[in-house]
């Protein structure tokens, strides 16, 4: 199954699952093509979730169109169904999403706020409508994000030179090797080349006439990127970053939404964390919360707050930076601490980091500064991933879970990266939703 190749799809355009120059013309060929444009999916569930449920309940020559209800109930779940397509479409664009489980909250969110402007302006509509809409849009969009995924093969042509070698690791791709530039195999979706390289004429100009053809030609690191949501760092004056500064506009909006958030979070959470606090002060001795210098945004520490989930003994056992690392099984936790780090609770006080504007909800995880330092000395450009505040949850976090060692926290670097370089509105919906799901399976907690 291949993610996060809807960039692929998408700059192919027409070109997707079609021989090089020649469409395919049986029916099965067509069945696909129809199926890959955004359009007709869109089409489709518009009739599927929104005309279907009408037709269903009423007799199709007797819709009560001039029945508010009905016109209202109709115009809010196209909206919805418009709205939280686009959504899920554009969710498609990093790796690692599609079917039911994100199908779920995407449309959740659209038809929910639907429901709240109906509250609050009073309009009248039919709640059986709305709910079948709903339950419908999920089941459409599930069906045909699957069934494109099932259908469609990438064939990716690979120019030899440069490096190259390691794109065959990657299984969710069917990779030609090209040895001929006088020739293009038919088939291929796109062609992939280290653009770095030095090419012979031939080369230089099968590339051109490639790419002049409407076959989309892709940089090495630029697919790799979009096939594992990671971008590599080599040299810093290789700028793969595109500009080195995030969005600032967005900044400064997120931090606004972060702050808001957590005071809503806190003033509705404070039951929650008074529990909490109260069973751990009861299972063991010592402060319900544990602090600790962390390094943030701009690489200033400040400190981080956490409810304690080990021991108050053991805690400072070891060198500070031997102290810092949590590894797996550690004799350290409490009993209740495995259960509130398996599902994230213990990080709810960040909210207070959040308030004092020193974390958001989302971004790089921050490290303890013992680890931190260490890091930077071990790895180049590690402090880059302070341009950002750091978060509770991250793109690191739900991709890989939680690392201690230099060669597992580079890998966490190449995905911090992408989170920088693909700072937007989106990429962090998109770690909300995985988020959730990390907190029901548990994945990467220590």
């Amino acid at each position: 199954m291949l993610h996060g190749t809807h960039t692929i799809a998408t700059d192919a355009g027409k070109k997707a699952d079609m021989a090089i120059g020649r469409p395919d013309k049986d029916i099965r060929g067509l069945f696909r093509q129809m199926l890959f444009k955004n359009r007709v999916q869109l089409a489709g569930g518009l009739l599927f979730a929104v005309l279907l449920p009408v037709a269903l309940r009423f007799n199709l020559t007797e819709v009560p169109l001039t029945q508010s209800s009905l016109t209202n109930t109709i115009a809010g779940t196209t909206v919805a169904l418009i709205v939280g397509f686009l959504f899920f479409r554009r969710l498609s664009d990093y790796p690692g999403t599609g079917g039911i489980s994100y199908a779920i909250p995407v449309f959740a969110l659209t038809y929910s706020a639907i429901l709240i402007f109906f509250f609050f302006t009073r309009l009248d509509y039919s709640r059986y409508l709305f709910a079948i809409s709903y339950i419908l849009a999920v089941v459409w969009f599930t069906a045909t994000s699957i069934a494109t995924v099932k259908l469609r093969t990438y064939r990716i042509g690979i120019v030899p030179g440069g490096q190259v070698a390691n794109l065959h690791d990657m299984d969710s791709v069917e990779w030609v090797s090209l040895t001929s530039s006088g020739e293009m195999p038919s088939g291929l979706n796109a062609v992939v080349a280290d653009l770095r390289a030095g090419f012979s004429p031939d080369w230089e100009r099968f590339i051109a006439e490639t790419a002049i053809s409407g076959t989309p030609v892709f940089h090495v690191k630029q697919l790799q990127e979009t096939l594992t949501g990671r971008v590599e760092i080599e040299h810093l004056s290789e700028n793969t970053l595109g500009a080195l500064n995030p969005n600032d506009i967005y900044l400064k909006i997120k931090q606004v939404v972060d702050w808001t958030g957590a005071l809503v979070a806190l003033v509705l959470g404070l039951p929650l964390l008074i529990a909490i606090a109260a069973a751990i002060r009861l299972e063991s001795k010592g402060p319900a919360l544990f602090t600790q210098p962390r390094m943030g945004y701009r690489g200033r520490a400040f400190t981080l707050y956490k409810f304690r989930t080990m021991k108050i003994d053991d805690a400072s056992a070891g060198s500070a930076r031997e102290s810092a690392i949590t590894r797996e099984d550690d004799a350290r936790i409490t009993r209740l601490g495995r259960f509130l780090r398996r599902t994230r609770l213990d990080e709810l006080p960040q909210i207070i980091n959040i308030l004092r504007g020193e974390m958001s909800w989302i971004g790089p995880r921050p490290e303890a500064v013992p680890l931190s330092e260490w890091y930077e000395m071990e790895l180049p450009f590690y402090r880059y991933r302070h341009i950002v505040r750091p978060g509770i949850s991250g793109w690191a976090q739900v991709m890989q879970g939680h690392v201690a060692s230099p060669g597992e926290v580079l890998g966490k670097l190449h995905y911090d990266c992408y989170y920088v370089k693909n700072f937007s509105p989106w990429l962090d919906l998109l770690i909300v939703l995985k988020t959730i799901r990390t907190i029901l399976t548990g994945f990467g907690a220590r």
